[in-house]
């Protein structure tokens, strides 16, 4: 077996797309998917094709920008498809790619253990901040 560099290592280990290491790519991945605005939309399109007024009006407390941004985000991902139908007014539908699909039973997961466990977080904060003050 030949002798690897550390440089032929790192490179190994970089294709490997190994999370832990700093310079890997994936890390994108789950920085975009780790951002509520994003698991709230691909949950939300888990019904099939939205119309933007329809996401604003279902994610409370987005606003338009942030919408705007995620969903143009989650677009360039690969995650949705923006489909704009000529009518008066324009419609203008979102929907999730075959590779938006394959996230969702996650995001949809975290969803729902985030709701059922949020009295036990808020518990838990409690007793921390009690046993620090």
């Amino acid at each position: 077996m030949a002798t690897r560099t550390a440089a032929q290592r790192r490179e190994a280990e970089r294709v490997a797309y190994d999370a832990y290491l700093a310079a890997c790519p994936s890390r994108q991945v789950l920085d975009r998917i780790s951002d509520k605005w994003v698991s709230l939309v691909l949950v939300a399109l888990d019904k099939g094709p939205q119309r933007y007024s329809d996401l604003s009006r279902k994610i409370a407390g987005v606003s338009q920008k942030m919408l705007t941004q995620t969903l143009r985000t989650l677009e360039r991902d690969g995650l949705l498809t923006r489909t704009v139908t000529p009518a008066v007014p324009v419609r203008v539908d979102y929907a999730l790619t075959p590779l938006g699909e394959s996230l969702l039973p996650v995001m949809r997961a975290i969803k729902e253990w985030a709701e059922s466990h949020i009295e036990e977080v808020w518990a838990a904060q409690r007793r921390y901040d009690k046993a620090s003050a």
